[in-house]
């Protein structure tokens, strides 16, 4: 008996010791921040208000970075924070749960679910391979196409990229029996999966609706008097996206070839699946139906004012009462319901920043730094700083929060046009991610996999940035030239 308390003593002390090390400590860490930032005087020009805010944000972005707590914690602490000391009026701090914005990105997500339950988008994925699956750089446009078929309805590049695409490139290429367990990961799964990852990264530039922090960016933009609706994005983004995307098998042939370069198997395997799966069910009808009235109020829509968060619950409604998604699947779909919460957090800070004088404070401050600089090497410049500092991060949103407005701001201050500077910043914000393994959410799925080596990864990874970064900042700007945007 006393054996068997002193273990269950020997096991408290060590859950608390876990526990104290793991959790007590960093928000120790963060709250020793926070007071230190709360003490120190108000820099001259900023009201204390304003800088009190700005302790409250710093500390919650750097505890994102830190990841000492799920964002959705951290962002109802900060919550709390801003109510309790009054740097924030209760209305104020729950302001951006009327945001559209963030609603359509809630809606987005709670559409995506439709694809995978309904199994939607694996067909659509197998489809793609069998067509055009012939060679290895077919399949690899099969997979492009999935994804920038998907991206316009999946808000989370990690469930469009681990949840849909990654299973099939996975099962692809074991079919190939490639596989790092039998030292044959080059045959064609290292390939393909460094290009899937890679086009998730470019997909998700693509459309506003593509990756949870692009509508972060939208709102952080009205700040600055600039408005991006979701076709002004897509539009924007139409030209160098469809470049990148065109050219990645190629340059990943170059870079990191495949041992095979024909895969007569595949197109057969694809059509094995899908003879699997049978003929499209009533739920797979009714989202394909629904997926295609999406897309064109999205696009045409605001012309006959229908805003596009009213244009998803609308989608949302059509699901819901043909039953294809439940209300039970709604509440389960806990990415969603997270990104929501954070999501409204952080925009809320962002704005009241801006409202408060912060962004402006700094840009003021920064125009010294910048004074006799033109402004297009001015906006190259910031942009490869704004790019390469994603180095630290480990999360999209983490680097828009903590970086966007203030490289925004500087750049607007040399004389760059402002839509300009928000759409650049705005691509690179996504385009980013794919120099490290662990820039977003996909890639930590994908690296996981040990077929592509960490050295690969990342000597890949730079070789591609460079290219992406020229054919956005080059091929973009001549594109939206010709849109009128400067």
């Amino acid at each position: 008996m006393d054996q068997s308390n002193a273990a269950r003593s020997s096991t408290s002390l060590n859950n608390f010791s876990y526990l104290t090390i793991s959790k007590i400590h960093p928000l120790f860490w963060m709250a020793g921040l926070l007071i230190t930032l709360w003490y120190l005087p108000a820099p001259e020009g900023l009201t204390l208000q304003a800088w009190h805010l700005f302790a409250i944000f710093l500390t919650t972005i750097i505890s994102i970075i830190l990841n000492v707590l799920p964002m959705g914690a951290l962002a109802v602490l900060a919550l709390a924070i801003c109510g309790i000391t009054g740097t924030l009026t209760i209305k104020q701090s729950l302001s951006a749960f009327s945001s559209n914005i963030v609603w359509l990105i809630l809606l987005a997500f709670l559409l995506a679910r439709g694809f995978i339950k309904t199994g939607l988008g694996a067909r659509i994925a197998y489809y793609f391979v069998q067509h055009m699956g012939k060679s290895t750089v077919g399949l690899a446009y099969g997979i492009i196409s999935t994804e920038f078929l998907l991206a316009p309805f999946t808000p989370s590049n990690t469930a469009r990229g681990a949840g849909i695409v990654y299973p099939i490139v996975r099962a692809l290429s074991e079919e190939y029996d490639s596989t790092p367990q039998k030292g044959t990961e080059r045959k064609i799964g290292a390939y393909l999966m460094k290009l899937a990852y890679q086009t998730n990264i470019i997909t998700s530039a693509m459309f506003l609706t593509a990756s949870s922090g692009n509508p972060l960016i939208v709102s952080l933009a009205s700040t600055f008097g600039v408005e991006i609706s979701w076709t002004t994005w897509a539009l924007a983004a139409l030209v160098p996206g469809v470049i990148s995307l065109a050219s990645l098998p190629w340059v990943l042939r170059l870079l990191y070839p495949a041992e095979i370069q024909q895969t007569p198997k595949a197109p057969q395997f694809a059509k094995q699946k899908l003879s699997e799966m049978g003929a499209l069910t009533k739920a797979e009808w009714i989202m394909l139906c629904t997926f295609g009235l999406l897309l064109t109020l999205w696009a045409v829509g605001p012309s006959f004012g229908i805003d596009p968060t009213v244009s998803a619950f609308v989608g949302l409604a059509i699901l819901l009462s043909t039953n294809v998604l439940t209300w039970d699947d709604i509440l389960k779909e806990q990415n969603a319901w997270h990104t929501f919460m954070w999501l409204t957090t952080l925009l809320m800070m962002s704005t009241y920043l801006s409202e408060f004088g912060m962004i402006t404070w700094f840009g003021e401050h920064m125009r010294t730094w910048i004074s006799g600089f033109h402004w297009i090497p001015a906006l190259g410049l910031i942009s490869l700083i704004y790019f390469y500092t994603h180095y630290a991060f480990a999360s999209i949103t983490a680097h828009i929060s903590a970086m966007y407005s203030a490289f925004a701001v500087v750049a607007i201050a040399t004389g760059a046009p402002p839509i300009i500077v928000i759409l650049i910043l705005a691509f690179l914000s996504s385009l980013c991610a794919g120099i490290t393994h662990y820039g977003t959410g996909a890639g930590p799925v994908y690296f996981g996999t040990n077929y592509v080596k960490l050295k690969d990864w990342w000597r890949v990874g730079a070789i591609l940035s460079i290219i992406n970064l020229s054919i956005w900042m080059i091929a973009g700007a001549a594109w939206w030239k010709i849109l009128g945007l400067w």
